[in-house]
């Protein structure tokens, strides 16, 4: 489990911390980018990443939980389908997330997303994301065995 209140965000002088996100430029767009000791994890991690695109993630509060089932071929399509159904979730319920659970089993995640209602006042959401893109998709375990999920989000 990842909850914004342990996790950096910024990649900072080394040892960095195996948990952590950042982002990347990309044009107008944004690249969100999570890692871990596990392929959950990073997947997590993204997820935060995906959250602190629009707001700090620490101004969020975990109120309440959606679960999130996706099915895949690949770890990259997965990612793709976990961080489009959070997109949705935020676009439809008007929801902000703090906290991710995944559990990966094949090509099978089950997830959970805890957060709120945007607060407008609260949170000042920066921007939009309309959702997660093939650009610079990759799930990747480096030498050291840390796994890196990325990938641009159209904002």
């Amino acid at each position: 489990m990842v909850d914004a209140s342990s996790a950096s965000g910024a990649a900072g002088p080394p040892p960095a911390p195996i948990a952590r996100w950042e982002h990347f430029p990309h044009g107008a767009d944004i690249g969100v980018r999570g890692y871990g000791a596990t392929m959950e994890s990073a997947f997590e991690q993204a997820a935060l990443a995906l959250t602190a695109a629009v707001t700090d993630p620490a101004a969020v509060t975990a109120r309440q939980s959606i679960d999130i089932c996706c099915e895949a071929p690949t770890p990259e399509l997965l990612l793709l389908d976990w961080l489009n159904a959070l997109i949705l979730r935020m676009a439809t319920d008007g929801l902000l997330f703090r906290t991710f659970e995944v559990k990966i089993s094949g090509g099978r995640l089950e997830g959970r997303a805890l957060g709120e209602p945007v607060d407008i006042e609260r949170h000042q959401p920066a921007v939009e994301v309309k959702g997660a893109t093939l650009t610079a998709l990759q799930v990747t375990r480096d030498a050291a065995g840390v796994w890196q999920a990325q990938c641009v989000v159209d904002v």
